[in-house]
């Protein structure tokens, strides 16, 4: 029998399992290993979700022990399940596996689950290219027009997998319910405040069954530069000038753009002229039959004149900052916008596991990352939000999508910075969404 580990980040790592391993007779998962994500390791992927062939669960190590693992438990396979990573950070953990005598396996789309109903996937080559923005302008449109949606999220199974096994959003209730992080409601409040119902959670073969019985669409809204789950009739690849050259060269980027019926180049407003071309000629050496649109993400603090005339703190997405490897974020942009005296290097306030994030992310210095994975990390980032108030901060600029003095204390001035999504050249929703139009109207 093969044993095999599978290296993930609490997402692609659980679906590879369910869909792929559990029921396999040839196939034995000995562990997960888990990178990227803070607390997800040293604790045991449940009994009851593993299934009759794992009646103690199976462990989750820190991917550090890797080489040891191997060796510990007798791995003959490693299989990568996440993703924003570098082709050179792939092909490192392919030689730290293969050195320890093991196969390094990486799944392919043909594992995707197939849906009754249409479904439009939202995907992009990195964390912040602004795939959320695109899901947020899809799924109202077609409520408008008399289709009812599901929006199914990928994976952010951070806390108690069991109680996570099928989550459904509908409310602000559920979201304080299912005790989500601050990385969590990123995702999902913005799309209930605009009345949509989101699934997620760990089992997707089941989050899917739920979703179907209230929807004649399902939107894909994708995580970190993550592959759909599911089986798409229109495939939207949501690419990054900010990060020209990335769409080719990080993991799984490439096979987003391979997959993509629509590549959208978002941010063309604020990304230099050349990073645009540049990414529209990769993007067409890659998928010459897609279909290529450009975008504008628009940015606009709620209140400029807060930021104007002050040394500001920027708190941008913090999964955009950290492993998305973005230095910046809308915020930065609003405050420069807004004619801000000076943007705040967030680091001499950092504490606790804040501080570790921006020692282990160095590119981050006009940013703070508005992590809260769990609470001991929230009372972090509202302790250094108070010490930089108390250093000569004047105003914060709150880049992210929720509103974040809900959860944490902000001791000075602050304003909310938003930001959409704004298709050129008289391109529309309607004719994008064409193609699954006519398939959705016949189960309305």
């Amino acid at each position: 029998m093969k044993r095999v580990i599978i290296l993930g980040a609490a997402g692609r790592d659980f679906f590879n399992f369910f869909t792929v391993y559990r029921d396999d007779p040839e196939a034995a998962v000995v562990a997960f290993t888990a990178q990227q994500i803070p607390h997800i390791a040293d604790r045991r992927f449940p009994a009851e979700l593993a299934g009759p062939r794992y009646p103690k669960g199976i462990p989750i190590y820190a991917e550090s022990r890797l080489e040891e693992l191997v060796k510990e438990l007798g791995a003959d396979t490693c299989v990568l399940s996440y993703s924003d990573l570098s082709a050179v950070e792939v092909l490192h953990l392919s030689a730290r596996v293969n050195a320890t005598g093991a196969d390094f396996v990486m799944l392919g789309a043909r594992h995707a689950l197939r849906s009754s109903k249409p479904v439009i996937a939202v995907c992009a080559s990195r964390t912040g290219a602004g795939k959320s923005p695109l899901s947020r302008a899809i799924v109202p449109w077609l409520r408008q027009h008399g289709i009812a949606v599901a929006v199914i999220r990928h994976p952010m199974p951070y806390g108690d997998l069991l109680a996570g096994r099928v989550q459904r959003f509908a409310t602000a209730a559920d979201l304080e319910a299912h005790d989500v992080t601050v990385e969590e409601r990123e995702e999902y409040e913005p799309h209930i405040a605009t009345g949509s119902v989101v699934f997620a959670g760990v089992d997707y073969a089941a989050i899917l069954a739920a979703a179907e019985q209230e929807a004649d669409v399902i939107v894909w809204d994708g995580g970190n530069n993550d592959t759909s789950f599911i089986e798409a009739d229109l495939y939207f690849t949501v690419v990054d000038p900010h990060r020209a050259g990335h769409e080719a060269s990080y993991y799984p980027s490439e096979t987003n753009v391979r997959l993509a019926d629509v590549v959208v180049i978002n941010k063309v407003d604020t990304a230099p002229a050349e990073a645009v071309a540049k990414v529209r000629e990769s993007v067409q050496r890659l998928n010459p039959h897609a279909r290529i649109v450009l975008a504008d993400c628009p940015v606009r603090a709620d209140e400029p004149g807060v930021l104007t005339g002050r040394m500001v703190l920027a708190i941008d997405d913090g999964p955009t900052l950290t492993h998305g490897g973005m230095a910046f974020g809308a915020a930065v942009l609003a405050a420069r916008m807004a004619g801000a005296k000076a943007l705040v290097n967030p680091r001499p306030f950092a504490v606790g596991e804040i501080a570790d994030a921006l020692a282990q992310y160095a590119h981050v210095r006009e940013a703070l990352p508005a992590l809260g994975y769990g609470e001991r990390q929230l009372a972090d980032l509202e302790t250094t939000i108070a010490r930089a108030a108390a250093g000569g901060v004047e105003a914060v600029a709150v880049g992210t999508p929720i509103d974040l003095a809900r959860l944490v204390n902000i001791p000075v001035p602050s304003t909310r910075v938003r930001y959409d999504i704004a298709l050129r050249d008289g391109v529309t929703l309607e004719d994008l969404l064409a193609p699954v139009l006519p398939a959705a109207a016949t189960r309305t």
